[in-house]
């Protein structure tokens, strides 16, 4: 090798992920959003269902913290049980704020979101989850879907009317949507 090749290789510095404060410093944009997340073997789990968070912090060996830039989309479910079984399903369908939205607080979620979709009960979230799957059989990234998609599947449950199905048609129409100035 050359003098200069080895020059240049030791002038690139390596390939590092992008600190929490340099991604928070972005003009214009709000703090990273930071979800908590735990998993106690027989009675806890709060995980996420998607969602590409920028990093992930391992706390302890039972809480994570994953940290999302704005604007992500992100669902996070909670199940808990006792000794007899089952207590508690949740499902949340989020999107980290950006600076100019108006955040919900939700427990574990900081500084908070906006909410698109909120189930609870077992049957709620199974519904749910479903939706998901067959989202993700058309091929179709979780994280890409509409947010309206979202609140009108979270309207649809809360009004116990059948749900609606997310169509390849359906995206390609919010995908062209979000191209226009």
């Amino acid at each position: 090798m050359t003098a200069h090749v080895l020059a240049a290789e030791a002038a690139t510095p390596p390939a590092v992920a992008p600190s929490l404060a340099a991604l928070a410093g972005r003009a214009g944009t709000a703090a990273p959003t930071r979800v908590s997340l735990a998993y106690v073997e027989p009675r806890f789990k709060l995980y996420l269902r998607f969602g590409e968070p920028a990093r992930t912090l391992q706390l302890d060996r039972w809480r994570r913290c994953a940290v999302f830039l704005p604007g992500a989309m992100f669902c996070r479910i909670r199940w808990q049980a006792n000794d007899y079984g089952t207590v508690r399903w949740q499902l949340m369908v989020m999107q980290a704020g950006t600076a100019l939205d108006a955040l919900q607080r939700i427990p574990g979620v900081l500084p908070g979101a906006r909410l698109l979709l909120h189930a609870e009960c077992e049957p709620a979230v199974r519904a749910v989850l479903e939706r998901i799957d067959a989202i993700e059989a058309l091929s179709i990234a979780t994280i890409d879907v509409s947010p309206a998609y979202w609140r009108t599947l979270g309207n649809r449950l809360s009004a116990r009317l059948p749900l609606p199905e997310y169509t390849v048609e359906r995206h390609a129409a919010w995908l062209a949507g979000r191209a226009l100035p």
